[in-house]
This record gives C-alpha cells, sequence and structure tokens, in this order.
C-alpha cells in the first residue's frame, strides 16, 4: 500500500488523499507588468519532473503542499502551507 506522509497527521493511505493541482505562488497583481500575470496565467511547465502540488487529506480536512517527482511519482517531502509561505520550503 502507497503510504503518503501528512505534515499534520503522519503516515497515512493514498486513497485518503485527493491532488490539488500545482501549486504556483501568486505574483502580486499590482506589482507586476501585464507580461509577468500573462505569464502566470496561461503558462504552466507540464513537463515530467519535481514540481509542488496542492494535496488534501480527506478525513481530517487538511490542505499542504507535497514536494513530488511526477516522472517516477514519488513524493520527496511535504509542508505546511505556512512552511512554504515563510520561506521554509
Amino acid at each position: 500500500m502507497k503510504l503518503i506522509d501528512c505534515p499534520h497527521i503522519g503516515p497515512r493511505p493514498a486513497s485518503e488523499f485527493v491532488y490539488g493541482g500545482p501549486y504556483r505562488r501568486m505574483p502580486d497583481p499590482d506589482a507586476v507588468d501585464d507580461k509577468t500575470w500573462t505569464e502566470y496565467v496561461f503558462n504552466r511547465a507540464g513537463s515530467p519532473g519535481v514540481k509542488l502540488e496542492w494535496w488534501y487529506h480527506t478525513p481530517s480536512g487538511s490542505w499542504f503542499i507535497a514536494e513530488r517527482d511526477t516522472l517516477r511519482d514519488l513524493f520527496l517531502r511535504t509542508l505546511t502551507v505556512s512552511e512554504v509561505h515563510h520561506g521554509h520550503g
């Protein structure tokens, strides 16, 4: 059975989690030009590799960020949202 290490409650079966999409830090809309904003809205890095992603642990109602190698489908680490937002990720 595949386990995912939830940063809130520890390792749990993968069936308890839902993928929430790629994590991308949004630029400040008031501080960027139109080109930068357009890049953020319309362009995504779709090639396989190491990505930051949103994940949701359904039983606990907890969102977190996972660093995952999408080529190998391997979770490298998981972080709380505050860890990522405060530069610890």
